[in-house]
């Protein structure tokens, strides 16, 4: 009796081998079928076979959940009514599929916010509340930062708080938490692609050929840029007035004691107040200073310089700008605080200072342009001061459009302004009569005062 048990155990699974085994061919013979109808493009012809693979060899290729998204988008775009809705939370279905199946290559930040933003795209279809879809990608955000990096699923995120704060279902607290979250995120991304981008700008513009792979390269980081640079307005033009100084303080005020040894609430509460100057207001003297002495840091010594400036006390301003720098080691950020100074002595007309901090952001950054239009900018309010002749007074021009150019050369998302910027300046120089008739084209000529540079007349 038992020796017939067990030769019938063996019997079964041998046939279950068996079977096993015609079923992962069958899988193979339409893993090859759909995916050459979907390279084809063919979706529908390979809604069938790819189906059968899906529901029966889940973990046989990640074919399964790249191409199949195509079917689905395909499927979605082509239906109405009831019959897209289904095919809709297919997609949704799927893309928690391929995080089952291919975790490792499938990170939550980036699949379930595809789902997140598929949903949101098909809100109405979907019959889904504002605040489903941002618990949506907020969980998302909060489970796997890292990886949420799509710029337009950013915006959609901090588009979807605002649209509740307005609602009156979150608090301007919730609101400006979520701005600098969203922010913080942004300015990192753009830090990982500027850096990406900077060695191939340097090798660039120390006169070496880019290879075809770098070249590449080159137009995605660009593109990445160009995409953050404008969510970073969209997300700014969203927030809007909400921001004013009339909300912050009474939020700040109120939230002071609970938070007066939060390094993190007292600096982001510091730093909105100083973007949205409300410097003036003595809570941003008491968030400065409690955060300075729990924390001090770039930020900290930072607002201790703007309120040196507020004083009027120029040097002790200029002297915490300096610390602000040297306590600063992350390069993107310390290039930024360069920056900002720049732009604060600039304001003052202390241009020869300014263009010293914006050379040495440039030197930390050179796929940033801004400092490029800075420093531009001063040379054409210099041009009268700079020259000993009408004629060279106007030169500075050139050299203002030169500096402009630059910018656009360096930074993808100022090519057009830049351009537009040294037209500008150029019609300002003197043109081609002027020229023959000053006999000096393509000679140098050297410019006084702070500019202290040589710029080479155009030749005829």
């Amino acid at each position: 009796m038992k020796t017939k048990f067990t030769l019938l155990a063996v019997m079964l699974f041998l046939g279950f081998q068996v079977v096993h085994a015609q079923q992962n061919e069958e899988c193979m013979t339409k893993l090859s079928i759909f995916s050459e109808y979907a390279k084809a493009k063919n979706y529908d012809a390979a809604f069938e076979p790819w189906m059968y693979v899906r529901t029966n060899c889940p973990k046989l290729h990640k074919a399964i959940y790249s191409q199949g998204a195509e079917i689905l988008e395909y499927k979605i775009e082509k239906a109405t009514g009831a019959e897209k809705v289904s095919f809709l939370k297919d997609l949704v279905k799927l893309y928690k599929e391929r995080q089952m199946h291919f975790a490792s290559n499938s990170p939550a930040g980036e699949f379930e916010t595809k789902s997140c933003q598929l949903q949101y795209d098909n809100r109405e279809a979907l019959g889904l509340s504002d605040l489903e879809l941002y618990n949506c990608f907020d969980a998302t955000f909060n489970s796997d930062i890292e990886n949420f990096t799509n710029p337009k699923s950013l915006y959609t995120y901090f588009s979807l708080m605002v649209d509740l704060y307005d609602a009156g279902s979150k608090s301007a607290a919730d609101l400006f938490n979520k701005y600098d979250d969203v922010a913080e995120k942004l300015q990192t991304e753009v830090g990982n692609y500027s850096e990406k981008l900077n060695v191939i700008i340097e090798k660039e513009e120390a006169g070496t050929a880019l290879t075809k792979k770098e070249g590449s390269y080159q137009r995605s980081y660009e593109s990445y840029l160009k995409a953050y640079d404008q969510v970073a307005s969209g997300v700014d033009k969203k927030l809007g007035d909400r921001a004013n100084c009339e909300n912050l303080i009474p939020l700040y005020k109120k939230g002071f004691e609970e938070n007066k040894t939060n390094a993190v609430w007292l600096q982001r509460a510091a730093g909105k107040m100083s973007e949205k100057d409300c410097s003036d207001d003595p809570m941003f003297f008491k968030l400065v200073h409690a955060l300075h002495e729990i924390n001090p840091s770039a930020d900290s010594a930072y607002f201790l310089a703007i309120l040196k400036d507020k004083e009027g006390k120029s040097n002790e301003a200029l002297a915490f700008y300096e610390q602000a720098v040297g306590l600063q080691t992350d390069k993107f950020k310390k290039a930024r605080l360069n920056e900002k100074i720049g732009d604060k002595l600039k304001n003052k007309g202390r241009y020869g200072s300014a263009r010293n901090y914006y050379m040495k952001s440039l030197q930390l950054n050179p796929s940033n342009g801004r400092p490029h239009l800075r420093i531009a900018a001063m040379y054409n309010s210099s041009a009268n001061d700079c020259g000993d002749s009408n004629y060279n007074k106007r030169a500075v021009f050139w050299l203002a459009a030169e500096e402009a150019l630059k910018a656009g050369r360096v930074d993808p998302t100022l090519k057009s302004s830049a351009a537009q910027t040294a037209a500008h300046y150029k019609a300002k120089a003197p043109q081609k009569t002027e020229i023959f008739q000053a006999g000096n084209a393509g000679q140098s000529i050297s410019i006084g005062c702070w500019i202290g540079r040589s710029v080479t007349v155009p030749s005829l």
